[in-house]
């Protein structure tokens, strides 16, 4: 069934501790790590806004106030820069944040879960649809951007949409994997780190997602699942079981930033897209 409705709001779950990047993350947010000159989360936010989202929510915790003062504006070193002649680069830190765009920060009190931060967002969300976007995930597209192929492929079913890209091998156990539906597309449910052998497919969920509010009734009534946390997996393997849940395959690349290897590829990656040296 066509929809109508416009998706104009974006979660941010960033209130992770970041331990695999220790002792940088000690005070700094994994999501501030910079791929050449700009952070991680800036990536997945201009993301979401040339998709037509105008309200980013972030999820946050301890030690994440760096990332509400990146995404605020700050107008005396806007003014030393125009003093010292540097006038694109205080338009590039104007320009961080378009004006028609707002920023709401929600904390997260404990570590819950993905699926308890998602919980976090729900008095801002309301009964809207609305996009999440990991910013572990760095993703490199070949045409349009995966948040509006996802918001495409919502507005032609009303249905919950996953990101999802093919996944070989081992590494398979490291992601909610999908159960294949009955038509192209569809999901039938959604498996949070099968052992390799178990897995449904090969077919893995990444960090980019369409949900519906109805996801909100369902964590509510959720038991903690793997690792005690509240996954956001075992809301979305409900909703496949009803046949409210399909998948998009990414069309592009993906490095997984929330590791040293995926990090650095990354960076590598663009620093030859711009045509520097390494």
């Amino acid at each position: 069934m066509k929809n109508t409705t416009k998706i104009r709001k974006a979660v941010f779950p960033v209130a992770g501790f970041g331990t695999r990047f220790l002792p940088a993350t000690k005070a700094m947010p994994k999501e501030l790590l910079p791929i050449l000159d700009k952070p991680l989360i800036q990536y997945a936010v201009e993301e979401a806004i040339e998709a037509g989202i105008e309200t980013l929510i972030f999820i946050t915790g301890k030690n994440k106030r760096a990332i509400e003062d990146h995404f605020d504006s700050d107008y005396e070193m806007e003014m030393l820069l125009v003093s010292k002649g540097l006038k694109e680069k205080a338009e590039l830190l104007q320009n961080i944040i378009p004006k028609h765009v707002q920023c709401i920060f929600v904390r997260q009190h404990q570590q819950l879960g993905l699926g308890h931060a998602i919980l976090c967002a729900e008095r801002v969300v309301g009964e809207d649809p609305f996009a999440v976007l990991l910013a572990d995930d760095f993703l490199i597209n070949n045409g349009t951007s995966v948040v509006k192929n996802l918001i495409k492929g919502y507005n032609s079913s009303g249905k919950n949409q996953l990101s999802v890209m093919e996944v070989n091998g081992p590494d398979i156990s490291k992601y909610g994997v999908v159960k294949p539906g009955t038509e192209p597309g569809l999901v039938s449910g959604l498996v949070e780190k099968p052992k390799f052998g178990e897995a449904p497919s090969n077919v893995a969920s990444i960090g980019r997602y369409i949900l519906t509010p109805d996801v909100f009734n369902i964590l509510h009534s959720q038991s903690k699942g793997l690792d005690g946390e509240i996954q956001l997996a075992d809301t979305i393997n409900v909703l496949a079981s009803m046949g409210c849940v399909e998948a998009i395959k990414l069309n592009g690349m993906r490095f997984d930033c929330g590791s040293m290897h995926g990090y650095i590829d990354a960076i590598f990656h663009e620093a030859k897209r711009v045509g520097i040296k390494v």
